[in-house]
């Protein structure tokens, strides 16, 4: 089954193109990563998905509903039946982290008991226990990282939106998350895009990938033969020290 289909979308920028005739086909319960280098279009794939922009050219539907076409979005972002994580965090300030994913469940409708279940779970899982009464503004980088994804995955959505929401956190948290992230996407079911520029990031999560390049798919296919590409290019190029795989690999496959 399709859950999101976007066909010849373009978005600019003050005329500079960000996105250019991108069309894309996810699948339910698909783990796709959107892997390139800074600039090269994939929050922008995320915020038209997400509806905090509209297409200027092209169609978005998703879960088999067109929400978004030719310069309109047709569905707000609370009607998608989606969950976003995004670089900015964009948590509530003056509420509580509590607070903070509550208040999703809240405009869903979801019963005081359930609330408190569902908001205790991803505490633990996030490892924020202790911290509900905490004020976001108060906490780590890290630790509002983590509450941003608690909040995304409290609503349970059948789509999820992810920008690189790992990037801030330590090696071992990364690690541990990423496992948790599958796990959960394995029991809820639910469809995941996710944005990184981190190589062994995007084939630890990626059921299929798809490498951006200047607003456009360049490459698209499973993690095998992807991952291969890269290799090849690493040794081509030389990169050898780890520090370097993430980014200069990108870039040197950009400049191709």
């Amino acid at each position: 089954m399709t859950v999101v289909t976007l066909q010849g979308v373009s978005k600019h920028y003050r005329e500079r193109p960000a996105v250019t005739e991108f069309t894309l086909r996810v699948q339910a319960e698909e783990r796709l990563v959107l892997l390139g280098p800074s600039g090269c279009g994939k929050t922008t794939v995320l915020r038209l998905l997400a509806g905090l922009v509209a297409p200027d050219r092209g169609q978005i539907d998703i879960n088999g509903e067109v929400v978004a076409k030719d310069g309109k979005n047709l569905r707000e972002p609370q009607e998608r039946n989606l969950g976003m994580v995004f670089q900015d965090l964009a948590l509530w300030p003056h509420l509580t982290v509590k607070g903070n994913l509550e208040f999703g469940l809240k405009a869903q409708g979801v019963p005081g008991a359930e609330r408190q279940k569902r908001i205790g779970k991803m505490l633990k899982l996030m490892q924020l226990q202790g911290y509900a009464e905490a004020w976001s503004a108060g906490l780590s980088g890290g630790q509002q990282q983590r509450v941003a994804l608690a909040r995304a995955l409290v609503l349970q959505p059948r789509l999820l939106l992810m920008d690189e929401p790992l990037s801030s956190l330590d090696f071992e948290l990364n690690l541990q998350l990423r496992q948790e992230l599958l796990r959960l996407q394995g029991e809820l079911g639910f469809t995941l895009i996710y944005v990184t520029h981190n190589l062994e990031e995007a084939f630890a999560i990626a059921t299929r990938v798809v490498v951006m390049k200047a607003g456009r798919i360049d490459r698209i296919g499973a993690v095998a033969p992807i991952r291969a590409h890269f290799e090849e290019l690493l040794r081509r190029t030389a990169i050898l020290a780890r520090e370097f795989i993430v980014y200069d690999a990108l870039y040197a496959y950009c400049r191709e």
